[in-house]
């Protein structure tokens, strides 16, 4: 969901976790030139079509061949703890974006789906306190955004499985500690 705190979480858990990089799928915008619009006059920034997933892809692809390419700098997360002792060979990419697991070809990437989730009411809320280039227009979050954000939901909730749904209005410290400790979960097993 838009202003879910995605960018947040990510760049936290990026603080945490040991060789830990992020791709965010907001790099991958279109020029609004090429960004179709519909007959109300809505930029459709709210579909694939507005994206370069293929360019998206390939990124992931290129730093799953050669992790440290993007620049991981090797160090020890702030938080060290037990549970990240031996990890100095472990490679961790925080892919964070708002339609993510609606694209198939990156389906079969993840190790670890986390997906955010915000009632209405709050997320239009949040919304209005952001700045966009370009601008949201009057009705744009009511006409585009929210349907938007409902139909992927929808097709994400048909087709996709293992997914850690959070709730966006919890504090950051909890989204953080939730994520956190399902990683290293996911670390342990990996190890194993």
């Amino acid at each position: 969901v838009t202003n879910g705190g995605k960018t947040t979480l990510a760049e936290k858990l990026k603080k945490m976790l040991p060789n830990c990089d992020i791709i965010s799928q907001d790099d991958f915008f279109k020029p609004e030139s090429e960004v179709e619009t519909d007959e109300r006059g809505f930029k459709l920034y709210d579909v694939l079509d507005a994206l370069y997933m293929d360019e998206m892809v390939k990124s992931i692809r290129n730093w799953m061949k050669s992790p440290t390419s993007l620049g991981v700098v090797m160090q020890e997360p702030q938080n060290t703890c037990d549970n990240l002792k031996d990890t100095e060979d472990v490679y961790i990419l925080i892919v964070e974006g708002f339609l993510l697991y609606n694209y198939e070809p990156l389906n079969e990437l993840w190790n670890r789906r986390y997906f955010l989730t915000l009632p209405y009411e709050e997320c239009k809320r949040r919304r209005s306190t952001r700045v966009y280039q370009p601008a949201d227009t009057p009705g744009y979050f009511e006409g585009h955004v929210w349907p938007m954000y409902l139909k992927y939901k929808n097709e994400l909730e048909e087709n996709a499985s293992n997914i850690v749904y959070l709730d966006g209005t919890k504090s950051q410290e909890e989204l953080l500690s939730c994520v956190y400790s399902d990683i290293i979960q996911e670390l342990k097993k990996l190890r194993e």
